[in-house]
């Protein structure tokens, strides 16, 4: 594979405004229920009472997610029909729309659950990091809805020099064995609970 490309958050800026998510949906024409990527509230925190004060510690972050291309992907090895593949010249991991069954194990091993069954053509659909804006020299609908400007895309060891190599934060499943090709800058409150 000559390159990964991947999606990096800021985590830390995000405010959960779910224009990320609207943008996707609307670009790929989502009927109600199946969206492609999807904002995550983490909650955490609590009270302390010291004499007559009340003393708080709680905080709230945001993270969107959607496929993230992993570098090894179980949803590939799932798939009876073949239809799910890593395309080699950029490590995204895409559907053959033709050759899928619809038989949904994608979904079940996905820890995203970023594979959506589309009840009108009975096929597996995803985050396909909207080829068609990447060859005309855009970015993708969600990068480019974002007002706060967290969300970013590029290759994934540029981005881990940049960035880090933070994948995996409290709220999130764990993912260390397929290596999501997604860099977080966490949010403060994040619990790190791996980086790879």
């Amino acid at each position: 594979m000559s390159k990964q490309m991947a999606f990096y958050v800021e985590q830390k800026h995000c405010t959960g405004c779910s224009a990320c998510q609207i943008a996707c949906k609307d670009k790929h024409n989502l009927p109600v229920g199946q969206n492609f990527r999807r904002i995550h509230a983490y909650e955490g925190g609590g009270f302390t009472i010291s004499g007559n004060v009340v003393h708080q510690n709680t905080y709230a972050y945001w993270i969107p997610v959607s496929c993230n291309h992993c570098v090894d992907a179980p949803c590939i090895a799932v798939c009876p029909s073949k239809a799910i593949y890593k395309r080699q010249e950029d490590g995204l991991v895409l559907i053959n729309e033709k050759s899928c069954i619809g038989c949904r194990r994608c979904f079940l091993v996905c820890p995203y659950q970023a594979p959506q069954f589309d009840a009108a053509t009975s096929k597996m659909k995803k985050c396909d990091f909207c080829q068609d804006l990447l060859l005309q020299g855009t970015a993708p609908a969600c990068v480019s809805a974002c007002p706060m400007r967290v969300l970013g895309y590029g290759e994934l060891s540029e981005l881990q020099k940049k960035y880090g190599n933070t994948s995996w934060v409290k709220g999130l499943p764990n993912t260390a064995k397929i290596k999501p090709a997604w860099v977080l800058v966490p949010h403060r409150d994040a619990v790190l609970v791996e980086t790879m």
